[in-house]
This record gives C-alpha cells, sequence and structure tokens, in this order.
C-alpha cells in the first residue's frame, strides 16, 4: 500500500484503490506522482493484464486538491497527468474505471482516460473548473467532445453541470451503470472477461481502436502498420487460439 493509494493484483487484474477519502479523494502532486508509478508498474508487469481504478468511500476523485494548492504546496513533477493516467499516451492495457462516486474535474478527467467506465448509480460527473477560474486541461476538454460530440461535451463544460450516471450512459461515456453495492463485482466480472481473451490481442485491438478515432482517413487508419498487431500475429497466443478452438478446450494464454 502506498501513501495515497492501495493496489491488489490477483488473477490477471490489478485493482487500483485511491486512499484519501477524507478530501473525496481529491488529488495533490505527491499522489498523482504516487499513481504514475503504479501504472508504470503495472505496464511493466507482464502477468497484470487489466487495471481497476476506484475510489475510497463516496467519492472516485473529487479532482484537484485545491486546498493542497491554496495552502502553497510543494509541487511535484508528474509526467503521466493526473492519476498517473491523463497524459499516458503510450499506454498498452486496458484500464476500467470504477466510479463509486463524485468524479469531477480532474477525477473526471481520470474516467475519461481509462477504457471503460463502469458507474455505480450513486456516481456524479462534472467538470466544474469555470466556477473557480480554471479550466479542465488534464484531458477533459479535449477528451470529452472526442468521446459524446463537441455540442453534448460543451453542454456540460459550458456550465460545469453534474450529471448523474443515467444521464452519462446516455450521453455515451459512461459503458454501464450498476447499483452501488455491485459496483466493484460487475468491474471485476467486466475485467474478467477481457482476461478470457488473448492479451496481445486485446493489446492490438485497443490500440487499433484509438488510432483510428484520430486518424482522418479510414483508408489510412486501416492499411497503416502496427506494432501491436504484428506482435499479436508473431506470439505463441496466435497459435494456441485457433489450435484451442479445434480441439474444443479453453485457450491458455501466455500473453507472449
Amino acid at each position: 500500500m502506498g501513501e495515497f493509494s492501495s493496489v491488489e493484483k490477483q488473477d490477471h487484474i490489478m485493482t487500483v484503490t485511491l486512499e484519501r477519502p477524507d478530501r473525496l479523494n481529491a488529488l495533490h502532486p505527491p499522489a498523482n506522482a504516487e499513481l504514475g508509478e503504479v501504472f508504470d508498474d503495472f505496464e511493466a508487469d507482464d502477468d497484470m493484464w487489466v487495471a481497476i481504478i476506484t475510489g475510497r468511500g463516496r467519492g472516485f476523485s473529487a479532482g484537484n486538491d485545491l486546498r493542497y494548492q491554496a495552502e502553497g504546496g510543494e509541487r511535484v513533477p508528474m509526467p503521466m497527468g493526473f492519476g498517473g493516467l491523463t497524459s499516458r499516451f503510450d499506454r498498452k492495457k486496458p484500464v476500467l474505471a470504477a466510479v463509486n462516486g463524485v468524479a469531477m474535474g480532474g477525477g473526471f478527467e481520470i474516467a475519461l482516460a481509462c477504457d471503460l467506465i463502469i458507474a455505480s448509480d450513486k456516481a456524479l460527473f462534472a467538470l466544474p473548473e469555470p466556477k473557480v477560474g480554471l479550466a479542465a486541461l488534464a484531458g477533459g476538454l479535449n477528451r470529452l467532445p472526442r468521446q459524446i460530440g463537441p455540442k453534448r461535451a460543451l453542454g456540460m463544460i459550458l456550465t460545469g453541470r453534474h450529471v448523474p450516471a443515467s444521464e452519462g450512459y446516455e450521453l455515451g461515456f459512461v459503458t454501464a451503470v450498476v447499483p452501488h453495492e455491485e459496483l466493484l463485482e460487475t468491474s471485476r466480472d467486466w475485467a474478467t472477461q477481457i482476461c478470457a481473451c488473448a492479451p496481445l490481442s486485446i493489446r492490438a485491438s485497443l490500440d487499433v481502436a484509438n488510432s483510428s478515432v484520430n486518424t482522418a482517413s479510414l483508408e489510412e487508419s486501416m492499411t497503416r502498420g502496427y506494432d501491436s498487431v504484428r506482435a499479436m500475429s508473431q506470439s505463441e497466443d496466435f497459435i494456441e487460439g485457433p489450435k484451442a478452438f479445434a480441439e474444443k478446450r479453453p485457450p491458455n494464454w501466455k500473453g507472449r
């Protein structure tokens, strides 16, 4: 357990829990730096295939710890961005956000940087930075319009309004809404379903899908070479999958 987060590793799934419940898991630079190291470890650990990030207590994350900032707290470099995720553009493995409550500002930006958002029916989302003279510059202003379209995104961005999980699902940035008490179980079920697939196939699929969103030409996105696809096609799992299918048995994925 770190100073500001805890980590559990089991069955190829790494669960990261934000541990500042007294501040609704608002994050300050030292916490962001710690989370950067946590997700560095996730990327480097070949036995970890999927990560889940969630929060302790009533909040997922209330965003930037403004009290720490107002008190003149120490600035610490955080090259991987808020929560160790918002500027991690070379991430290869899937990350799920299990949003258990308030996800405001930087907390919402962490969730938007994840691949899936599983939300408790008590979750609440917002980018309220303009209300305190700031702007959501850790990817919120960039990712939200890409994920739900500019008009819907600006409806949140320009008002700073609070959006419940059910509306987040309707807008399209929430993957699933579940009863609060079932959040972690359901999130682990999603992660387990991902782990049932070949890890290198998942990474290639994630890479191609994300790259295609950022490529204007459909033809270019389909014809360009992807290192992740080459790694998949040269792996042992590329042989194991069809072999297991032919032999009518579960595949034994090795992730290589």
